[in-house]
């Protein structure tokens, strides 16, 4: 097996360590070299390190993976990390730029390992120039125009939190011993507890302390609404809705027993259901 050297740039440092352990179990004689919080950090490091790859989170506060892809250019072998599907399918359908989606899926990571070595193995051959990418910057330059338009774009429904495409993908949780990555359209609902969110998703339920004031402006309006001011539900997630009086409403789910309740101020949004 080819033997190569990366760096890893993401804010996140669970998705960090967790895509450090994917490449080694996948590539053992990869090195990953250095690990970055940020673009900036990725930038400082590569010119230390001179990595043959670099794994570039696409959204990371400061300076981003694209940025940070510019400066890099195409002295190395470029992967952008992205919780985005849009960015996959759309800014690298040509190629020239590979891609993992977040939660790093394991049979895709496989794939972008292959190509990587492959690209290796040309380089190193003479058969492809360094960083291996045709229409590199192209390519970099529209994915910047894609990240500053959706930076630009508000929330659908004329909410003015997190703007599209950049949705929460998953909450972190503390389930016994064991940090959970919950992937956001498994949660079937939210209630506040006081200082803490219940969080409700397919395979259980958790506590996080972050309140749900905050989490329903970086939620999809497409998927989630506000029902009550202390719950969230997935759309996705409801079976039916009963009327009650004084304009209530309970809402019964598809997966659970738990019923919602509807307050007044919310019941507008199921007088067509």
């Amino acid at each position: 097996m080819i033997a190569a050297t990366a760096l890893i740039a993401d804010d996140e440092p669970l998705l960090r360590e967790s895509l450090s352990r994917a490449l080694t179990q996948l590539w053992p004689s990869l090195e990953i070299v250095a690990t970055a919080r940020n673009g900036r950090e990725a930038v400082e490091l590569f010119e230390i390190h001179a990595p043959d790859i670099v794994f570039l989170d696409v959204h990371m506060p400061g300076v981003n993976g694209v940025e940070a892809a510019r400066q890099i250019g195409r002295r190395t072998h470029l992967v952008f990390v992205t919780a985005y599907e849009q960015y996959a399918v759309q800014a690298f359908e040509q190629g020239a730029l590979d891609y993992v989606v977040k939660p790093v899926d394991p049979s895709r990571l496989e794939d972008t390992v292959e190509r990587l070595q492959e690209r290796l193995r040309q380089q190193r051959a003479g058969q492809l120039p360094a960083g291996g990418a045709e229409g590199l910057g192209a390519m970099i330059e529209q994915l910047a125009q894609r990240l500053a338009q959706e930076t630009q774009t508000p929330g659908a429904g004329g909410r003015s939190g997190a703007p599209a495409g950049r949705y929460l993908q998953w909450i972190r949780a503390s389930v016994g011993s064991t940090l959970r990555l919950i992937p956001v359209d498994q949660i079937l609902f939210m209630r506040s507890d006081e200082k803490y969110t219940l969080v409700v998703w397919d395979e259980g339920e958790a506590l996080i302390r972050t309140p749900i004031r905050e989490l329903i402006e970086q939620l999809d309006p497409q998927h989630f609404v506000q029902v009550h001011r202390s719950v969230v539900v997935n759309l996705h997630a409801i079976s039916h809705v009963t009327r009650g009086p004084n304009e209530t409403a309970d809402l019964h789910l598809k997966k659970r027993s738990e019923i919602l309740p509807v307050s007044r101020s919310y019941l507008h949004l199921f007088r067509q259901m």
